[in-house]
C-alpha cells in the first residue's frame, strides 16, 4: 500500500501540488494532508473525497510514508524531513533547506535524476528550474562556458503576501512582503543581501545551476528582480558556448526538443510572455540573438509558470521519476 503525504497542503504551492497530482493521475492508496497548527482542521475536497488537514507533529512524521511532498518553508523542512526520511519515506522538498547539501540530490527531471544517497530530494529554485532545462540542451550540444542571468520574478514567488502587496498596493496600502512597494515598481532585491552585495536568491541560482548541470567550473552570475506581475517568471540568459554555434542552430535545437517550446518570430511580435506561460506546464524560449560584443555568446529569453514548473509540477515530476526508478 502506497502512503503519500503533502506537507503545506493549504499554501499556494501545496494547492498546486494537489491539482497536479490529480491532473497527472499519480497512483497512491492513502493520502494524508498536513499543515501548521494554524491551518489544521481545514477541509479540502480532493478527487471526490473530503480531507481534514492535520497538524504536522513529530509523532506523525515518524509514521511510515512512502513519499512526502513538502512545501512548508526551510525551518519546517529542516526539522521534519529527516524524521520522515528515518521512517522510510522519500521526501521531495520544495524549500531551499537541502538544495546545496552535498549528499542530497537536486533534481529537474528533464535534466538529471536522483542517486538516492539519501531519502531527501530537493526541488530547485523556481527560476533555476526553468533556466537549466534549455541550458542542458545547449550544454549537451555545444558545451557551456558562462551564464549570466537576469530574472523578472512574479510576486506569487513570495506567496500570498506578495500577491496581496501587488493588488492592495494599487490602493496605497503599505507593503508587507517587500521593503518597498511593488505596485508600479521594480525591486532589484529578492531574499536577503549577502556580504558581497549579491542577494541570497542570486547565489541560489549560481550554486544550483552548477550542481544540477554537474559543472563546478561553469561561470555563472545573476541579478534577480521582483516585478509587478502576478504569476510566471521571466529569465534573460546570456550564454557563452564552447563550440561554435549560430542563432539558427540554437533555434533548431530548441524547436526539435520537446523539453522546451520555441516561440521566436519577432517580425510578428511572437516571443515568450509571462501572461501566456501562466497555467501551463511548458518552458517557453525565444528572442535568441547573437551578442556581437562577446565571442560565441547568445541571448535567450525564457518564461514559465513559477508555481507549476517552478515548484509544484517539478516536485510531482520528481515523484513520477522516483516511482519509475523504484519499480
Amino acid at each position: 500500500m502506497t502512503r503519500l503525504a503533502v506537507v503545506g497542503a493549504t499554501g499556494l504551492v501545496g494547492t498546486k501540488m494537489l491539482e497536479t497530482l490529480d491532473r497527472k493521475a499519480i497512483p497512491y492508496d492513502e493520502l494524508v494532508l498536513f499543515s501548521s497548527a494554524r491551518s489544521a482542521g481545514q477541509e479540502i475536497n480532493f478527487q471526490g473525497q473530503t480531507y481534514i488537514v492535520q497538524e504536522l507533529t513529530e509523532e506523525r512524521a515518524k509514521e511510515h510514508f512512502d513519499y512526502v511532498l513538502m512545501s512548508a518553508g526551510g525551518g519546517t523542512s529542516e526539522h521534519f524531513a529527516p524524521l520522515f526520511e528515518e521512517a522510510g519515506a522519500i521526501v521531495i522538498d520544495n524549500s531551499s533547506q537541502w538544495r546545496m547539501t552535498e549528499d542530497v540530490d537536486l533534481v529537474v527531471p528533464e535534466v538529471n535524476q536522483p542517486h538516492f544517497t539519501r531519502g531527501i530530494i530537493a526541488n530547485p529554485n523556481c527560476s533555476t528550474i526553468q533556466s537549466v532545462v534549455p541550458l542542458r540542451l545547449l550544454q549537451e550540444r555545444f558545451g557551456l562556458e558562462r551564464v549570466a542571468y537576469t530574472t523578472y520574478q512574479a510576486v506569487s514567488g513570495s506567496g500570498v503576501k506578495g500577491k496581496r502587496d501587488l493588488t492592495e498596493g494599487a490602493n496605497g496600502k503599505a507593503p508587507e512582503a517587500y521593503p518597498h512597494p511593488i505596485y508600479n515598481n521594480v525591486l532589484p532585491h529578492i531574499d536577503v543581501f549577502l556580504e558581497d552585495g549579491y542577494t541570497k536568491e542570486e547565489q541560489k541560482m549560481i550554486d544550483e545551476t552548477r550542481k544540477i548541470l554537474n559543472d563546478e567550473t561553469l561561470k555563472v552570475t545573476a541579478t534577480c528582480v521582483r516585478v509587478p506581475v502576478q504569476d510566471s517568471h521571466s529569465v534573460h540568459m546570456s550564454v557563452t558556448l564552447k563550440d561554435t554555434a549560430s542563432v539558427e542552430s540554437i533555434q533548431q535545437l530548441f524547436d526539435e526538443d520537446d523539453r522546451v517550446v520555441l516561440i521566436d518570430n519577432p517580425e510578428q511580435d511572437e516571443y515568450p510572455l509571462a501572461i501566456h506561460s501562466t497555467g501551463k506546464d511548458e518552458i517557453f524560449v525565444g528572442r535568441i540573438r547573437r551578442d556581437d560584443t562577446l565571442d560565441n555568446t547568445f541571448h535567450v529569453w525564457c518564461t514559465s509558470d513559477n508555481l507549476l514548473k517552478g515548484a509544484a509540477l517539478n516536485a510531482v515530476q520528481i515523484l513520477e521519476q522516483v516511482m519509475q526508478l523504484k519499480k
